[in-house]
């Protein structure tokens, strides 16, 4: 798992992660482009990625993209914040979701990179949605964890083991 804040390095640092193993490599995408910010920013994922990488967009079925991957490939899951809000947005049941995805995560199958952001570092947000978020956000990166082998917390482009 590597988590950290935002520009922290978080997917470079995986993508760095993941190609230390060989070819062919998955990148399981959870970012939608509502917006044009967005869409740069996945370009711009995209665009750091070589040959060999195979990209597969997963907003929602995060579980089944993972189960559909063959055996020992290496997985690069970015980003776990950007799906919990992606099921939140669409009103579904986040803790069912959350333990489905925990479950999948906990039966690895070869090299598994997952990556999210920390967002309980700050204020307590002002509005009730925010606060469910952040709350929910804080549970899946400890849920998550727990199934992880390592732990790498990005600060400033440096990874640090927190596991």
């Amino acid at each position: 798992m590597v988590i950290g804040g935002a520009r922290a390095g978080k997917s470079a640092h995986a993508e760095r992660l993941a190609t230390a193993y060989p070819a062919p490599w998955a990148y399981i995408a959870t970012a939608q482009a509502y917006d044009n910010e967005m869409r740069e920013r996945i370009a711009l994922h995209r665009s750091r990625r070589s040959e060999g990488w195979t990209t597969i967009d997963a907003p929602l079925d995060l579980v089944g993209a993972i189960e559909a991957l063959p055996a020992d490939r290496p997985v690069l899951i970015d980003c776990l914040t950007l799906w919990l809000t992606n099921h939140m947005l669409a009103e579904d049941d986040v803790e069912a979701e959350c333990r489905g995805l925990v479950d999948v995560l906990s039966r690895p199958r070869g090299p598994w990179f997952v990556v999210s952001n920390e967002v309980g570092q700050g204020i307590v947000p002002d509005n009730a949605l925010a606060r469910r978020f952040r709350d929910a956000a804080g549970r899946l990166n400890q849920q998550v964890a727990a199934v992880s082998d390592t732990v790498l917390l990005m600060v400033a482009g440096l990874p640090l083991k927190a596991k």
